[in-house]
């Protein structure tokens, strides 16, 4: 047999003995006089033909789980003490051997199922650990209360009494060094649940509201009835679902919804305390005014009741599903999340802050938010676990994806929420976009400068720097050769001319890398005309340039930027688009707005931006503008600029 049937078959085994002790009793109860036989509405009856099976079939599925040891052995403690409390009797009455040890466990085995299952069960639930080491002192309490219990009933059998066939252990009338360590215990047990159920994650609050919400009603008459006699009826239902809720907890707490449950529960019962109060309060204080007319204090006390009942209930609504859930109104979710991603600056770090919030907001076990800038490249932040199945909401903003959310939860989430929701994380999935954009594009102007600037250097000192150098040699040899050999100066002169020419021509190309003189000799206009004649050359396409507006006082920086802007446009056309026409439209309306249009092939299905397309961007967010590269309207591609006017350098 392996290692892990054997527990199963033991557990098994043991729910089995239980439920036939149950039996066995019952049927020896026969023979017990009524007076001292044990009633069939025994509570201990239940839990052995409640829980163990229960406990059996939880660790049939997981034979380690220590809650389901846990309800065994109390299901099998309760039904020897049944056993007990028929066969004492019975022993006694025809004078057998073993009666004394039998009544002597009839007194208190009663405390192992009892306070295992009220002490020690809130302390282990769900994972079969303590939520703290701070705990483990109380769990050593919980599981020494029975034999505290045990030593007291030996010396003090009569400190139990009966009602109806059930026993009683008062807590008022037992010595109060028993009651406090009895009663601490439960409340620290109440703790160790509310400090889980804060730090846990959803899924294991589903599971822990699962058990406290039936538990705590079944605790409360329990440890009331030890106390003051209630009904058996009530005490027995409330024994039986608690083991039901543990298997729906452990097993299928995904399936149901304990939440609105609990909800309707806290929020009829705190109206019932709104409106009783208001009533009485009411009443009384009519009374007093008007002490000789009975029925009209009923009646105003009754109005004001009801007028109340409304407000109350949403009020109390509200608050309830606060506790439970966290906000649940869209807006006021908002509202934070835009406070809080007021005060951050940093990209991933407003992603990280809304991936929290969403996690909170939709109750999820965790969330990962997604945005694709416009690079291609993806920025993930994720916070929790997804499981098996998330849910995903895409993130658009004005038609254009930006992003998506995913998330994983134990229901469905609020549409409404959701919605509003993915409307203000596509906003901020757009402006991490364009915050990554900005971002990227100084780093690569810098880049680009600082390479400029290497460039400059370089081509100055090892090139324009040793041909000046050169030209002076050339000019004192000339000298000196003049005073003793004129014929020999004309070939020095003839070099020296050609160097010179040469250098001319190297300090042009710098002068044109800084600024293209077409600019300076034919304006923008002329400049972008005379690319557009290039690029007709040969098989190129034709160019038509379309300018609205004054062009002749631009910035100089403006001018330089939709000089190049246009130029890669046009580049990329003659280059890729295998077109027959393009069409470059200037405008002047505030800002310079400009666009390259063609009828070529268009854009790739999965177009990704090269060095020409970000360069684009870049010129035109260092202005302070946009660059957008989309496909034409009428087909082909359109790239469109706009430069601000205000603000740019001459």
């Amino acid at each position: 047999m392996s290692t892990v049937q054997r527990p199963r078959r033991a557990a098994v085994g043991l729910a089995a003995l239980a439920v036939a002790a149950v039996v066995t009793t019952l049927i020896v109860g026969r023979w017990v006089p009524a007076d001292r036989r044990l009633v069939w509405w025994h509570p201990e009856i239940v839990i052995a033909l409640f829980w163990t099976p229960v406990a059996a079939l939880l660790l049939r599925h997981r034979p380690g789980l220590r809650v389901g040891w846990l309800m065994l052995v109390a299901g099998v403690s309760a039904s020897c003490y049944l056993l007990a409390l028929n066969l004492g009797p019975l022993l006694e009455i025809h004078g057998l051997a073993g009666a004394a040890f039998l009544l002597w466990l009839g007194r208190w085995l009663w405390a192992i199922d009892t306070f295992a299952l009220t002490l020690v069960l809130p302390l282990i639930f769900p994972d079969g650990r303590l939520v703290s080491r701070w705990f483990a002192p109380v769990l050593l309490a919980a599981f020494a209360v029975p034999l505290i219990v045990c030593v007291h009933l030996t010396v003090d059998p009569g400190a139990r009494r009966f009602h109806n066939g059930v026993s009683v252990y008062p807590f008022q009338d037992i010595p109060w060094p028993i009651s406090a360590t009895i009663l601490g215990t439960l409340a620290l047990s109440v703790v160790s649940i509310l400090v889980r159920f804060a730090r846990s994650a959803p899924d294991v609050r589903r599971q822990i509201a699962w058990v406290v919400y039936p538990g705590v009603i079944a605790q409360t008459i329990i440890y009331v009835g030890e106390s003051t006699p209630i009904g058996d009826p009530i005490r027995n239902i409330t024994i039986a679902a608690v083991p039901i809720c543990v298997a729906i907890a452990i097993t299928r707490y995904r399936l149901y919804d304990i939440d609105l449950v609990v909800s309707r529960t806290l929020v009829y019962a705190g109206l019932v305390v709104v409106i009783t109060g208001v009533y009485f309060a009411l009443v009384g204080a009519v009374s007093i005014v008007v002490a000789d007319h009975g029925p009209l204090t009923g009646l105003a006390g009754a109005i004001a009741a009801g007028a109340v009942f409304e407000p109350a209930r949403r009020r109390l609504q509200r608050a309830v599903d606060r506790l439970l859930h966290g906000e649940r109104d869209p807006y006021r979710i908002a509202d934070r999340l835009n406070r809080t991603l007021q005060t951050i600056s940093d990209p991933a770090a407003a992603l990280a802050a809304a991936a929290s919030t969403a996690r909170r907001a939709l109750h999820a076990t965790g969330v990962v938010m997604e945005v694709l800038d416009r690079d291609g490249q993806l920025l993930a932040v994720e916070e929790g676990d997804l499981g098996d199945r998330p849910q995903l909401i895409p993130l658009v903003w004005h038609g254009e994806p930006v992003g998506r959310l995913m998330f994983g939860v134990t229901r469905a989430p609020d549409a409404r929420l959701a919605g509003i929701l993915a409307r203000n994380l596509a906003e901020l999935a757009n402006a991490t976009r364009l915050a990554l954009d900005v971002q990227r594009s100084r780093e690569r102007l810098l880049r680009a400068r600082e390479e400029e600037r290497r460039r400059l250097r370089r081509d100055l000192h090892d090139g324009l720097g040793p041909t000046l150098a050169s030209l002076a040699m050339t000019v004192d040899a000339a000298r000196i050769t003049l005073k003793t050999d004129p014929a020999a100066v004309d070939p020095l002169l003839e070099h020296l001319r050609t160097t010179m020419g040469r250098t001319i021509g190297d300090i042009r190309e710098l002068v044109y890398g800084l600024r293209p003189p077409a600019l300076d000799d034919l304006g923008l206009t002329g400049a972008i005309r005379a690319l557009g004649g290039v690029v007709a050359n040969g098989d190129g396409p034709l160019v038509d340039v379309q300018v609205e507006g004054d062009l002749d006082d631009l910035p100089a920086a403006t001018e330089v930027a939709a000089y190049r802007i246009v130029q890669e446009a046009l580049t990329n056309v003659h280059r890729h688009a295998r077109a027959d026409r393009a069409t470059v439209r200037l405008l002047v309306n505030g800002d310079l707005h400009l666009s390259v249009g063609d009828d070529g092939i268009g854009l790739p299905e999965r177009a990704r931006s090269g060095v020409g397309m970000s360069s684009m961007r870049e010129r035109a967010a260092e202005l302070g503008g946009t660059c957008t590269v989309e496909p034409g309207p009428g087909g082909g591609t359109l790239v469109r600029a706009r430069l601000p006017l205000n603000g740019a350098l001459n």
